[in-house]
């Protein structure tokens, strides 16, 4: 089985809350960024709390991001996977979270699912920066609460 390598960080220096994922999905793969899938309730989420039509351009999702101070990354940042199961990851790297942590001014870290908050326990514990575990967005979560989620963004926001 082949190392697929993730995504860079994507922030800015206005950055207040990290969101982490676990790995990008085949079809964030295949568009290159972050939260690609169609079914993926990220974007319709994020966009639903800020009271925003949802993006569904590259540069319009990037532009959202900026405006709202939002980074994203995942907490592995190459790995073995099948498909898009997070299930299968191994032989994994961690991303370098501290390196985000000393670039950008978070204030807040959302980590998006069971494995993503699994492994950023694993590596990640010590941060300093508050940090939630959300319910992940993908479609295979099919017992997704949006609530929690509006919840989490609340807490981040207020503090961010």
């Amino acid at each position: 089985m082949d190392r697929i390598k993730g995504f860079d960080p994507f922030y800015s220096k206005d950055s207040k809350v990290l969101v982490l994922g676990s790995f990008p999905s085949v079809k964030s793969r295949e568009q290159g960024f972050y939260y690609g899938n169609a079914r993926n309730a990220f974007w319709r989420i994020l966009s639903t709390f800020f009271n925003e039509t949802t993006p569904l351009s590259l540069d319009d999702k990037k532009d959202f991001l900026l405006r709202n101070k939002i980074a994203l990354w995942d907490v592995v940042s190459e790995c073995e996977i099948v498909s898009s199961r997070d299930d299968t990851i191994k032989n994994f790297n961690l991303a370098d979270i501290n390196f985000l942590l000393q670039n950008a001014p978070i204030e807040y870290i959302l980590v998006n699912g069971g494995k993503a908050y699994e492994l950023f326990l694993k590596g990640f514990s010590h941060v300093a920066v508050p940090y939630e575990k959300v319910p992940s967005t993908s479609p295979a979560n099919a017992r997704r609460n949006d609530k929690e989620w509006y919840g989490a963004l609340r807490r981040a926001f207020t503090r961010a």
